[in-house]
C-alpha cells in the first residue's frame, strides 16, 4: 500500500507502502512445483488479523452528536466522516500551516526515518532478486604449483601452471515456498517501516500544532498575569498609603503584600513553560532554539466547528499504528511458513562452461573446453530438534503479534474515547469560564461606574478588575486547551484508508501467498 501524496502537507515527503515484488514461474517447472506444493501440508496461518469487537460508540457513553456552545461554537461530532489528512489548516492560520510544513520538510527525525525506511527497501529489493532469480558468476583461475618430487600418474613435471575460465549458473527452486515466504516476511517488515513512517509525520505535525498552541497559549496567560501582577502591586501600594494613615490594619497590608508576591511568583514558571514551548517547537520544525518563530495569536485560531468521527470497523484502516500491528502479523505468519519449508528437500541446479589448461595454447584450443551440468536434493533428517524448535518459535512469535495487534486495537478505542470525551469536557469547562469572565468584567464595570460617581472608593475597582482578569486567565487556559483536544482527536482519527483497488493488489500483497494455518509441518520431530 502508499501514501496518497494528497495526504501530505506541500513539501513533506510521499510515503508509498511497499508490497512484495512477483516474479513468474518458468513454464517448464511451474507444473511440477504446484503438483508438489499440493502434495505437501500447509506451511503457516494466513496472517489474517483476528476479528475485533465492533462497538457502536467509543465511549463508555455515546458521544452527543455536538459539545455545548462555548464562545459561540458548539463542535459537531460528524459520525462516519472520514479523516482530515490536512486537518491543521482548519484552524485558519497560514503562519501555522507553514510551520507544520516547514517541520515535515526539515526535520532531521523524518529525514533519518525516511532514509532508513529506503533502506529497508533496497534491502528487500536485493533479497527478491538474490533468491527467485539464478546466480551467475565469471570464474578466472591463472595458477602455478609444485608437485611432490615422488613417482605418480599424470604429468611428469615438477612445476607446471594451470589456467581457466568458466560462467557458473546456480539456481534453487523454491518448490515448498521457503524463498517466497522469507521475502514475503521482509516485505511485510517493510511495511511496518512505511507505516511507522506515516505515523511519524502524523506525529510530527500533531507536535507541531500542540507546541504552537502551547506557546501561544502562555503567551497569554503571561499578558495577563502580568497585568494581575501590576494590579495587585497597585493595590499593596494602595493598602500601605492606608495603613499609614491609619484607615488599613496591618493584617490588611499583609494580605494584600502576600497576593501580590503570589502572583509574582507564578510568573517565573509560567515564563520557563513559554521558552520550553518555544524551543521544542524550533527544533520540530528543524531550527536551533535561538531560531524559534514568533508565536501565533491566540484570538486569531479559528476553532474547528466540525471534526469527522470514524466508525470504529474503518479506525482499523485508518490509523498507521494498527496497520502497523497488522504489516508485523503478516510478517509472523510467513516466518512460520518459511520456518515449516526448511523442513522439506531442497533441489538446486548447477551448470558451468569454459576454458582450462596446463598452458594458453590449450587453454584457447577446443581441447580445453570444459562443462559440468548437475543436480543436489537436499532433505533435512537430523539436526538435533533445532528446526522443529525454530518453527515453534516462530509460532510463539505469531501468537505474540496476533496479541500485539488486539492491544494496539483496543488501545486506539481507547484514544478515540479519551478525545471525544475531553472535546465533551473542554466546552463545558470553557463555557463556564467564559461566563465567569462575563460576570466578572460586568462586576468590574458597574463598579468603575459607580467609583465615578463617588460612590465606591478606588481600590474596590481595582479588586473588582483583578477578580475579572483572574476569570479571564481561566478562560484563556480553557480555549487553549479546547485547541490542543481538537488537534488531538484529529490525529487519532489517522489517515483516509487508501482504495486497495488503485495498488495493483492492495493491501496484504506481500504476503498474499502464505498457506492456511497447519501443524502438519511439525510431524518430523527430529528435525
Amino acid at each position: 500500500m502508499k501514501t496518497d501524496s494528497s495526504t501530505l502537507a506541500p513539501g513533506a515527503r510521499e510515503t508509498p507502502r511497499l508490497r512484495a515484488t512477483r516474479f513468474p514461474l518458468a513454464p517448464g517447472w511451474l507444473a511440477a512445483c504446484v503438483a508438489l506444493a499440493l502434495a505437501g501440508c500447509a506451511l503457516g496461518p494466513s496472517g489474517e488479523p483476528p476479528p475485533m469487537p465492533q462497538p457502536e460508540h467509543y465511549g463508555a457513553q455515546a458521544q452527543p452528536a455536538q459539545t455545548v456552545a462555548a464562545q459561540g461554537v458548539a463542535q459537531q461530532f460528524v459520525t462516519g466522516a472520514q479523516p482530515v489528512p490536512q486537518w491543521w489548516t482548519l484552524y485558519g492560520s497560514d503562519a501555522l500551516d507553514a510551520l507544520v510544513n516547514e517541520g515535515l520538510a526539515n526535520s532531521p527525525d523524518l529525514a533519518a526515518a525516511d532514509h532508513n525506511l529506503q533502506a529497508a527497501r533496497e534491502q528487500l529489493r536485493g533479497q527478491i532478486g538474490s533468491s527467485l532469480l539464478p546466480t551467475v558468476d565469471a570464474i578466472g583461475i591463472a595458477q602455478r604449483q609444485q608437485q611432490p618430487a615422488i613417482p605418480q600418474f599424470g604429468i611428469d613435471q615438477l612445476q607446471y601452471a594451470i589456467f581457466a575460465g568458466l560462467i557458473d549458473v546456480r539456481y534453487t527452486f523454491d518448490v515448498f515456498g521457503a524463498t517466497r515466504l522469507n521475502n514475503a516476511a521482509l516485505a511485510s517488515r517493510v511495511n511496518v517501516q512505511a507505516f511507522q513512517f506515516e505515523a511519524a509525520q502524523r506525529a510530527l505535525a500533531a507536535n507541531i500544532v500542540a507546541s504552537a498552541l502551547g506557546a501561544a497559549t502562555l503567551h497569554a496567560q503571561i499578558d495577563t498575569t502580568q497585568q494581575l501582577i501590576a494590579l495587585a502591586n497597585a493595590q499593596a501600594d494602595d493598602v500601605q498609603k492606608r495603613y499609614a494613615l491609619g484607615s488599613a490594619s496591618r493584617t490588611d497590608l499583609l494580605s494584600a503584600q502576600q497576593s501580590a508576591a503570589s502572583l509574582a511568583a507564578s510568573l517565573p514558571g509560567l515564563r520557563q513553560q513559554w521558552v520550553a514551548q518555544r524551543h521544542a517547537l524550533a527544533v520540530l520544525i528543524g531550527r536551533t532554539p535561538d531560531q524559534a518563530p514568533p508565536d501565533l495569536d491566540l484570538a486569531s485560531l479559528t476553532l474547528p466547528a466540525q471534526v469527522p468521527v470514524v466508525i470504529p470497523s474503518e479506525l482499523l484502516r485508518t490509523r498507521p499504528d494498527i496497520e502497523a500491528a497488522e504489516a508485523t502479523l503478516k510478517a509472523a505468519a510467513a516466518g512460520v511458513g518459511a520456518a515449516t519449508a526448511q523442513m522439506y528437500p531442497s533441489i538446486t541446479l548447477s551448470a558451468a562452461l569454459g576454458q582450462g589448461g596446463f598452458s594458453w595454447p590449450v587453454v584457447t584450443s577446443g581441447a580445453g573446453a570444459l562443462w559440468a551440468v548437475g543436480a543436489s536434493l537436499s532433505q533435512p533428517i537430523f539436526h538435533g530438534g533445532a528446526l522443529v524448535a525454530q518453527r515453534r518459535a516462530a509460532l510463539q512469535s505469531y501468537e505474540a503479534a496476533n496479541d500485539t495487534y488486539k492491544q494496539t486495537v483496543l488501545t486506539a478505542f481507547q484514544d478515540v474515547a479519551d478525545r471525544l470525551a475531553a472535546l465533551d469536557h473542554d466546552a463545558q469547562a470553557l463555557e463556564a469560564a467564559s461566563t465567569s469572565a462575563r460576570t466578572a468584567q460586568g462586576v468590574y464595570e458597574d463598579t468603575n461606574a459607580r467609583y465615578k460617581l463617588g460612590a465606591v472608593p478606588w481600590y474596590a475597582v481595582r479588586q473588582s478588575e483583578q477578580q475579572w482578569r483572574n476569570a479571564r486567565l481561566d478562560e484563556i487556559r480553557y480555549r487553549g486547551t479546547r485547541l490542543s483536544d481538537t488537534a488531538a482527536l484529529f490525529q487519532a482519527m489517522g489517515n483516509p484508508p487508501v482504495n486497495p483497488a488503485t495498488l495493483g493488489g492492495g493491501r496484504g500483497a506481500d504476503t498474499a501467498a502464505a498457506a492456511p494455518a497447519s501443524d502438519a509441518g511439525a510431524a518430523a520431530q527430529g528435525k
